[in-house]
């Protein structure tokens, strides 16, 4: 979709607040796309980027490229957006069934799976703990867990309470599998994560 935006104020594009507003406000208006539409630019995109290329989509909006790029061959793009509303509203609409979603971050289960373990994201997720990097264990630590393997966790999703980290400043890292259809857009009984990327 195509809308007049020449009424906004520009002095409000660099926040984030405004982008998130605006993202909730005009969530049933379909996808926006700033001035082409793929189809369009798609001679100029395959004359410089082969689909083996990697591909950064900075300020990625709702717009429908990367879809369409997909569609195209493309297999290895990167959206990031200042928006963690319009990054939701991406995650949402093109992380098919069997798709992954890593979120790497500092944020315990009590902070993160509330955003992330949701019946509308129909996923499965499984938690792993690595210590930062560097971090060397204590002198005569008898610590024998593997990080490749997953953390268990309780029937709320979160760390059993006698869970000790190894390193107090651990990484978190959680894979979250789609194991359903993908869930309509205009569903906003969701909470997005307060990242703005797809991965971090």
């Amino acid at each position: 979709m195509f809308r007049d935006v020449s009424a906004c104020n520009t002095y409000n594009y660099g926040d984030a607040v405004y982008w998130d507003a605006r993202y909730v406000q005009e969530a049933n208006c379909g996808s926006f796309d700033w001035y082409q539409r793929y189809s369009a630019l798609r001679p100029f995109i395959r004359k410089y980027l082969s689909p083996s290329s990697r591909v950064l989509m900075v300020g990625c909006g709702n717009a429908v490229i990367s879809e369409d790029m997909v569609k195209d061959g493309f297999e290895d793009i990167m959206n990031i957006d200042i928006s963690s509303v319009a990054i939701e509203m991406m995650r949402k609409k093109l992380l098919k069934p069997g798709g992954l979603y890593m979120l790497i971050t500092y944020g315990d289960p009590t902070v993160r799976m509330p955003h992330i373990n949701q019946p509308v994201y129909n996923w499965k997720i499984e938690l792993y703990i690595i210590p930062r990097p560097g971090f060397q264990r204590p002198a005569g630590s008898t610590e024998s867990r593997s990080h490749l393997e997953p953390v268990p966790l309780t029937e709320k999703g979160l760390l059993p309470g006698d869970y000790v980290l190894e390193d107090p400043d651990s990484h978190f890292i959680y894979m979250c599998k789609k194991i359903d259809e993908p869930i309509d857009l205009s569903d906003k009984s969701t909470n997005p994560l307060t990242d703005g990327e797809m991965q971090r």
